[in-house]
């Protein structure tokens, strides 16, 4: 198993890169976004993978954080979801936002990702749903951007916005979907984010 390659990229074409390492070229299937000029020739990368074994080829996926790998493999787990759509979704949307997707049954943001129709977006939600929480997306999302010092009392005043907001009668749905449109600030209590979230809801 190759767990990650690290080494410099001596190609970018359509779909991947071609890293060099030992003298060895590996060629890795990329989410799109990081061929939008993130990562270009020359440039020394970092890249966790995952090798997926067909009867004819053995291809290689690359994400720069193992929460992107993480993501990734979940989604391979969907049944119907093969390696090229997880990358298609993962292209189209970051792994943060798929989780609030899936919490918050957004099939449209799913469905952005080419090749993904409405019925399988609705899938990867059923299926995933349980495999996230609010908690943990909050606390990813804090962590992937590190813009929080307080992860943890950000990730609880979120909770509590939308059990509120759930309090006052509006879906699940609903709330997540408000409290996600929040900018989370240090400084900012449950009553903070519930009213910011209010007028995202109504």
């Amino acid at each position: 198993m190759i767990s990650y390659i690290r080494g410099i990229v001596d190609e970018v074409e359509e779909g991947s890169l071609i890293i060099e390492q030992g003298g060895m070229g590996f060629q890795v299937f990329v989410p799109g976004g990081l061929l939008d000029g993130q990562l270009r020739k020359g440039t020394e990368v970092k890249v966790y993978t995952y090798l997926h074994v067909k009867e004819d080829a053995m291809q290689l996926y690359g994400f720069l954080s193992r929460d992107d790998l993480h993501v990734f493999r979940l989604l391979l787990n969907v049944n119907g979801i093969g390696p090229k759509a997880a990358l298609g979704i993962l292209s189209g949307i970051t792994a943060d936002e798929l989780r609030f997707a899936v919490l918050s049954d957004d099939t449209a943001a799913i469905s952005k990702a080419p090749g993904i129709g409405k019925k399988t977006a609705q899938k990867v939600i059923l299926e995933l749903k349980d495999k996230f929480s609010l908690e943990d997306a909050f606390e990813q999302k804090l962590s992937n951007t590190g813009e929080y010092n307080s992860g943890e009392d950000v990730k609880d005043v979120a909770r509590d916005a939308v059990q509120a907001l759930v309090a006052l009668g509006y879906s699940n749905t609903e709330a997540f979907q408000a409290v996600r449109k929040v900018e989370p600030r240090d400084d900012m209590d449950s009553e903070a984010m519930l009213k910011a979230a209010l007028k995202y809801i109504m």
